[in-house]
């Protein structure tokens, strides 16, 4: 008998590496009662800026991310790794898919941890936050806890080519801050005190999740200010530095499976990262919105 195990592990060894894939297969079919116990993770990557939807390429939301989510926290994985390059976005959204990622975490009991890349910024930084750690390279931007509008106003340059404006209205504030009309003082101050309900949503919610974590004021960390990862390690807005296979094998050993959680690319223009010809006009307004996201933050 030894001798015969002697000779199949020999000439298991002995087997081209073409035929090892299908050995994994055939493995898989094994059930997972029977199986040598492996630890993995599933990674779910949230690139790009966070918005409802709409435009050439597809947004962070939670509507699209819902699949992806749930295939991640299934059953049997050590845990979840969020890896972020995100520069922010809508702070509804940012908190949908935030609040997903807690209720999954909590219902399976799968820790997640959070890897940020070049960005994980504003609502990037809110995703980050939903994790039970969170880790960023050196040079990673992290932070900018804060809300932010931005606009153009074109009174003047109606005026010179002689374009009359005409808006009528059955409420006075259905109009507010029309970009071809003069700025009101009232209509800032209504945007400026939303912005600060939306801003004490944010901050309530790193607090909560930081909790015993932060290690500077408040004054200090929620001015939408944004650091490096190593500053951010220093404030307490990251765990640790370093990178996600490199985290991941010294938490759960060196034989710890990795892999990421992706959604069919589908057909057509949307393979191609195209919306629909309809969409084209929308989409380059978001693609500059977006642009401008990263650029804030020198990308």
């Amino acid at each position: 008998m030894a001798l015969l195990g002697a000779c199949v592990k020999l000439d298991i060894k002995a087997l081209p590496p073409y035929i090892w894939p299908m050995i994994k297969t055939l493995l898989r079919l094994i059930p997972s009662k029977w199986r040598k116990k492996t630890n993995s993770i599933n990674v779910v990557r949230l690139q790009g800026a966070i918005s409802a939807g709409g435009g050439l390429r597809p947004a962070l939301n939670a509507k699209d991310l819902e699949p992806l989510l749930k295939r991640a926290f299934k059953k049997g994985v050590s845990g979840v790794a969020l890896a972020i390059n995100c520069p922010g976005g809508s702070p509804v959204q940012s908190s949908l898919i935030a609040a997903r990622i807690r209720a999954l975490s909590t219902e399976h009991k799968i820790p997640v941890y959070a890897f940020c890349e070049d960005v994980a910024a504003s609502g990037g930084y809110w995703l980050a936050c939903s994790a039970d750690e969170i880790y960023a390279d050196e040079s990673s931007i992290v932070g900018s806890i804060g809300v932010i509008a931005a606009g153009f106003g074109f009174v003047d340059a109606i005026k010179k080519i002689g374009v009359e404006r005409r808006v009528y209205t059955s409420g006075t504030s259905k109009s507010i801050l029309d970009p071809f009309k003069p700025e009101k003082e009232e209509d800032v101050k209504r945007l400026l005190d939303l912005q600060e309900d939306v801003h004490e949503g944010f901050k309530a919610y790193v607090r909560k999740r930081r909790a015993g974590k932060l290690k500077a004021e408040e004054a200090d960390l929620f001015t939408g200010a944004f650091w490096t990862g190593k500053r951010g390690l220093e404030l307490g807005l990251v765990d640790g530095l370093g990178h996600m296979h490199e985290i991941l094998r010294h938490k759960f050993g060196e034989k710890v499976e990795i892999s990421e959680v992706s959604a069919p690319k589908g057909w057509g223009l949307k393979r191609l990262g195209l919306g629909s010809a309809i969409d084209l006009p929308d989409a380059a307004i978001n693609a500059l919105e977006t642009r401008a996201m990263w650029s804030r933050f020198g990308l």
